[in-house]
């Protein structure tokens, strides 16, 4: 994950993340099924594998589905969480059965700066961390060797009561001291605007967006949800103070279960979804 600059950097929980893997998976095997296939460059008769960047990595789970399409490619995924890179490590890294790689680095989507030029550098669910992030589409552009391709889905989903529950009760007298600027972040752009800024750095670029009606179970599924991503910041401010978190997630429960009624089947969670992959001109 990556995330704005703050006081209190949040702490992720990649337990509590892959408790929803399988509907947090999806829309990246979407944008997997999309991803043309970047050229290969020879060396005489050796064929140069293929190298990926993974920019907000998390648990590593997606990142090892890109060892599955690429199976000799040298893979790096990055995140600034130290929890989430651990767990990458031990749940997924090393060598593949390929003949590639993968690796796990702490590294901030912000701040990073490609070390030489990648065949693919894939983003998911992160840059809506990254306030100004349509800055760094540059930066990774320019980063792509002939034929690249620079990939990303960002959830556009910050209208949604998931979202502006959130915000509106870290926004009250009660608990703007103790969570701080921590309400949600929605720096997330309009399918049409990256767009115009991909063709502006000279790449050819597909944008799309899907809505997931995700079926959830359980009880409060919608904040058990949200918990692995939206309030991590917030749970991180309130800290060991387990009275005011419990109070926090007992308002917010209310909410969300008004917004979100159980049906007999389950919780109906609609989660809209912007997707991009665009690819820089260019053989080998």
């Amino acid at each position: 994950m990556s995330s704005a600059a703050s006081a209190t950097p949040p702490t992720w929980d990649p337990a509590q993340y892959l408790r929803h893997s399988g509907h947090r998976t999806r829309p990246f095997l979407d944008l997997l099924a999309r991803i043309p296939e970047p050229p290969r460059s020879r060396a005489g008769e050796t064929v140069r594998p293929l190298r990926i960047a993974d920019i907000g990595c998390g648990a590593g789970n997606v990142t090892a589905l890109l060892a599955g399409r690429w199976p000799d490619a040298l893979i790096t995924g990055f995140d600034n969480s130290p929890e989430m890179v651990a767990h990458a490590r031990t749940a997924h890294g090393g060598p593949t059965p390929g003949g590639g790689r993968l690796d796990f680095e702490e590294g901030d989507a912000l701040e990073w700066t490609p070390d030489g030029p990648y065949d693919l550098i894939v983003s998911n669910a992160v840059l809506h961390w990254v306030p100004g992030h349509t800055a760094l589409l540059g930066r990774w552009a320019a980063a792509l060797a002939p034929g690249g391709v620079l990939a990303f889905q960002v959830p556009g989903n910050f209208a949604a009561p998931s979202h502006t529950l959130v915000a509106a009760l870290a926004a009250d007298p009660r608990w703007r001291d103790r969570v701080g600027d921590h309400g949600v972040v929605a720096s997330v752009r309009e399918p049409a605007e990256y767009l115009t800024r991909l063709v502006e750095l000279g790449l050819t670029a597909d944008v799309w967006e899907t809505t997931y009606l995700q079926l959830l179970t359980g009880d409060d599924p919608v904040l058990d949800w949200i918990k692995g991503t939206v309030l991590r910041p917030l749970l991180t401010e309130l800290g060991e103070d387990r009275a005011a978190a419990d109070a926090f997630l007992g308002e917010l429960a209310e909410g969300l279960r008004a917004a979100y009624p159980p049906g007999p089947a389950g919780t109906v969670f609609p989660f809209r979804r912007i997707f991009a992959v665009a690819e820089r001109a260019g053989t080998r």
